[in-house]
């Protein structure tokens, strides 16, 4: 019996994942054949290593040796998509995983496939103000915002950005606690009593919200992930998975049925 018969398969990924250049040699022979110099230059690795890892893909049926180039054969060919489906999954999941306890429930819920289609931009110590520059780049784009919970469009960052919108015509509609928009209305009152004069611009309230921020623009969703009690943004998820719209659209009218207007003149009472 072949001793790689005897191996678990936990054996063989954790074979190709000790090395840093084994999943991309196996990858790059399932593309053309490729000479053992080419594969060298490829993944940076010397002849000698790149010699004994050729020798153990051949040992598993993996690859097969055609003149002086390589070939990955169906066998191999079936381990390399599988590694890149194991890396992709394990990319997903570092990305969500710093998120995941302010995201929505029904976000686990969704298939792996919907959580691959995430953007998701995290406030670092260096760059505290990514998740707040990612949505004022989305909102430059968009001709339509609804928005529950929109405090990260509030912020310094955004907030011009959000005035030039309303006054290009952008049809929006802020949905908020009343202490929200009244600390809005009071901190730029100038540009607030302008915006909220214009038949673009819908300002209401609500006594309830999910944990976190979701916007509703013309090409995707954003969830902006807010920590509790200061409203800090930790970071902000955007996507244009169908499946995250439909739930977003249902979430944002059941709140938009519920909430009342909000006027300057209840800030002036």
């Amino acid at each position: 019996m072949n001793q790689y018969n005897r191996n678990t398969p936990i054996d063989d990924i954790a074979y190709l994942a000790r090395s840093h250049h084994r999943v991309p040699t196996l990858v790059a022979l399932t593309e053309q054949p490729r000479s053992r110099s080419e594969l060298c230059g490829l993944t940076d690795v010397s002849s000698s290593t790149m010699r004994r890892t050729l020798s153990e893909f051949d040992d598993r049926t993996w690859v097969r040796k055609n003149g002086h180039e390589y070939v990955a054969t169906r066998l191999g060919e079936a381990i390399a998509s599988g590694m890149e489906d194991l890396i992709e999954r394990v990319e997903t999941e570092r990305k969500l995983r710093y998120v995941w306890p302010w995201l929505p429930d029904e976000i686990s819920e969704f298939p792996f496939e919907t959580w691959s289609e995430l953007t998701i931009t995290v406030a670092e110590p260096d760059s505290p103000y990514c998740p707040v520059g990612r949505f004022e780049s989305l909102l430059r784009t968009t001709t339509t915002l609804r928005f529950l919970r929109p405090e990260v469009a509030l912020m310094d960052l955004c907030f011009d950005v959000l005035h030039q919108r309303v006054k290009d015509g952008v049809e929006t509609t802020l949905i908020d606690r009343p202490e929200c928009h009244s600390y809005f209305l009071s901190t730029y009152p100038d540009r607030s009593s302008e915006m909220i004069q214009r038949d673009n611009f819908t300002v209401l309230e609500h006594d309830e919200f999910p944990p976190c921020g979701i916007g509703l623009l013309d090409d995707c969703i954003t969830i902006s992930c807010y920590e509790e009690g200061s409203g800090t943004v930790h970071a902000v998820v955007d996507t244009d998975a169908a499946a995250v719209r439909e739930w977003a659209e249902s979430t944002y009218e059941s709140y938009r049925r519920e909430a009342r207007p909000h006027t300057l003149e209840s800030v002036a009472e």
